[in-house]
């Protein structure tokens, strides 16, 4: 996505058939998530509850601060 990683100026069928593509290639070597890079972009949003990995360290999104692993 060559908008901010999340926005397409592509058209809406280049764009699907990428993701298929790229979805179908993670299946084939063996993941078993049904929409892996769905799942990855969903990880790196830290407003959406749990814990979650950016690249400042790990969030908890339920008291909206850094933590520790351990």
């Amino acid at each position: 996505m060559d908008i901010a990683g999340l926005m397409s100026t592509q058209k809406v069928e280049y764009v699907s058939n990428q993701y298929t593509q790229i979805n179908t290639a993670a299946q084939s070597i063996g993941c078993t998530l049904h929409a892996p890079f769905m799942t990855l972009s969903f990880m790196a949003l830290l407003v959406i509850p749990q814990l979650k990995l950016s690249d400042k360290g790990l969030f908890d999104g339920n008291s909206f601060s850094f933590t520790e692993l351990y």
